[in-house]
């Protein structure tokens, strides 16, 4: 696209896109979204292509004490697993998720025996994930997006009230960064295209 072109669309959406990067889980602080910012946030995470109109994804919000209470469910969990977890581990967990003022949990949730494919489902709730990350940025938030082992543990799950075809897409952190920002090195986008037919 030349620059007279580029110069009739907005630049703000294209610098956005270019300029994302995620902020550490283990370096966010408070300030957070407050609540209409939040809404601002999901309502863009829920605008995602989504063949057939079936919503394939819900979101989970922790904040305030919800969090430390998950902190305390996974502690009890690593203690299940591993009765002798070092104190050091039990803390961490307890402190997993006061690592940042908000974590929005995406919950991909697949539909069967429909036409519209299992795999475009997900990959919608992937959709979501990534438009949820891209607000934050836009209203001046860091986000990162994780799964980690609770993502895939029985009983959190089971806390969580995931039912059949339901997984967790990604635990999204939100919050403000402790730290500068920094730049990585990206792939070089040419290096992954081909041309169908040249």
């Amino acid at each position: 696209m030349d620059d007279a072109r580029l110069n009739t669309h907005d630049r703000g959406a294209l610098e956005l896109l270019l300029s994302r990067r995620s902020g550490s889980a283990k370096t966010m602080t408070e300030p957070g979204p407050d609540p209409s910012e939040l809404d601002i946030i999901l309502e863009a995470a829920a605008r995602v292509p989504d063949h057939g109109k079936l919503a394939p994804w819900r979101f989970i919000v922790f904040q305030a004490g919800g969090r430390a209470r998950f902190g305390e469910l996974l502690a009890e969990c690593v203690l299940l697993d591993d009765p002798q977890a070092s104190d050091e581990r039990l803390r961490l967990e307890r402190e997993r998720f006061l690592r940042a003022p908000t974590i929005a949990a995406v919950v991909s949730r697949v539909r069967e025996g429909i036409p519209i494919p299992e795999w475009e489902q997900i990959l919608s709730a992937g959709a979501a994930c990534q438009n949820l990350v891209l607000a934050a940025h836009a209203l001046g938030y860091v986000a990162n997006w994780i799964t980690e082992w609770c993502a895939y543990h029985p009983r959190i799950r089971d806390e969580l009230g995931l039912r059949s075809g339901e997984r967790i897409a990604g635990f999204v952190y939100l919050g403000s960064s402790a730290v500068p920002l920094e730049e990585r090195r990206r792939a070089d986008f040419r290096t992954l295209v081909t041309r169908y037919g040249d």
